[in-house]
């Protein structure tokens, strides 16, 4: 036997036995998530528009592991302005009725751009009927997002309803895209402390 060989085994048996340990902490370490800290807080989110702005074509959801996102799709290169802000009731523009919310808490999104097409009067967002007007898009197991209610589109500007499981930081912006277009993006995290 060389005198190579026990050494080889020594390296080969702590490398053997080391493997187990690395695997098995593998999946433990994937599923945790640790949320940066950053201080969106929970006072109002707003941006103004300046120039003229395109209309609003869809709004959807999603599901993220700090937070819950809600989209809204904006065609047109013009700036979006927003005004977004935690309320005690969301009220349907125009009539001023009452939106009625699931949750502990109240959002209300206010997109400075049209849910018609303002050179043809064409509509170019609106839910179904009527039945869909108070729920946009399924929010079932989400763990901020209750619901999402449409309040209508009145001079210029469309009113969504948000209603969350308490009132939570939440920070608002606007992306590029998609295509030509541009994206309010409204994140409401999970929980105080995370963001």
């Amino acid at each position: 036997m060389s005198p190579d060989r026990p050494l080889l085994r020594t390296i080969v048996l702590s490398v053997a036995l080391a493997v187990p340990t690395v695997v098995s902490a593998a999946p433990a370490s994937a599923t945790s998530v640790t949320c940066p800290v950053v201080y969106w807080g929970s006072l109002p989110k707003a941006a103004p528009s300046s120039g003229p702005t395109g209309s609003i074509f869809d709004v959807r959801t999603g599901e993220h592991s700090c937070y819950d996102r809600i989209v809204v799709d904006v065609n047109g290169s013009g700036p979006v302005g927003y005004d977004v802000r935690y309320v005690d009731n969301v009220y349907m523009d125009a009539s001023g009725d009452p939106v009625p919310l699931a949750g502990g808490a109240k959002i209300q999104i206010v997109v400075r751009a049209p849910n018609v097409n303002i050179d043809t009067g064409e509509i170019t967002y609106s839910p179904i009927d009527q039945a869909h007007s108070q729920q946009l898009t399924n929010v079932d197991g989400y763990r901020t997002f209750r619901q999402v209610a449409f309040a209508g589109g009145f001079e210029g500007q469309t009113t969504f309803g948000l209603g969350v499981r308490a009132q939570l930081p939440m920070r608002a912006f606007v992306l590029g895209g998609p295509d030509s277009g541009q994206r309010l993006v409204v994140d409401v995290a999970h929980q105080w402390g995370s963001f």
